[in-house]
């Protein structure tokens, strides 16, 4: 799996091989991730986002505009509990030297948040909490993937990745940007029809899956190989 992923992780940097170590391809699952969890908060949490923040504050304005079908409590909520876990994500950073050591942790903790969102989900479907739970995972991945900085993959936010698609000659770059928005879509349209034909929790459980298996990915190569 490794070598898997250190090969794809090549490929998207064919010009510093081995610099991001096997973080590119992790991040990529991040964002079909984070389209499948903003598509349950959307479809299913009073129309809000839980990722992209500047969808949200743009809801947050329509709501109390009078826009029907919104939520400024949801809106104002999801906001403070995103803002919550980029603090801790960003006050746990310094403490953590190797940058897979770090995500490695922050994408279990998410992991733990979503979990427990969809055990809820499955428990009560309290609308609050489940928007609370969600944030504060997407707030951390956020905080994280700031930290980490790999070109073109944020995990959250294509604006300026479909702008560099647009504007900057084809190349490497344009092949994660091209990743990118793939997977934001893939993740969108799973998590859409999970959740309009299943409901939430079963849109939660590949992210769950999801987020597990890149814990253990990034828990594996940042092991230190024995001589």
């Amino acid at each position: 799996m490794d070598t898997l992923l250190a090969r794809a992780a090549a490929r998207m940097f064919p010009g510093t091989p081995g610099h991001h170590g096997v973080l590119p391809p992790l991040l990529v699952v991040l964002t079909f991730v984070t389209g499948l969890v903003d598509a349950v908060s959307y479809l299913g949490l009073h129309h809000v986002f839980v990722a992209n923040m500047t969808g949200n504050v743009v809801f947050l304005g329509f709501a109390l505009a009078g826009g029907t079908g919104l939520s400024a409590v949801a809106s104002t909520l999801a906001g403070v509990a995103f803002l919550t876990g980029a603090l801790a994500g960003g006050r746990l950073a310094p403490r953590i030297a190797e940058p897979v050591r770090l995500f490695a942790l922050l994408v279990a903790a998410h992991a733990v948040l979503v979990a427990a969102a969809l055990v809820t989900a499955l428990a009560a479907h309290v609308t609050y909490v489940l928007i609370v739970l969600l944030a504060l995972g997407m707030g951390m991945q956020n905080a994280v993937v700031r930290r980490l900085a790999v070109p073109d993959l944020t995990t959250t936010v294509l604006t300026m990745t479909l702008t560099g698609l647009a504007a900057d000659p084809p190349g490497p770059a344009g092949v994660r940007r091209l990743l990118s928005v793939a997977a934001m879509f893939g993740g969108a349209l799973a998590g859409g029809l999970l959740q309009r034909h299943h409901g939430t929790a079963a849109a939660l459980a590949p992210a769950v899956l999801l987020l597990v298996a890149v814990v253990l990915a990034a828990g594996a190569s940042a092991r230190p190989v024995p001589a």
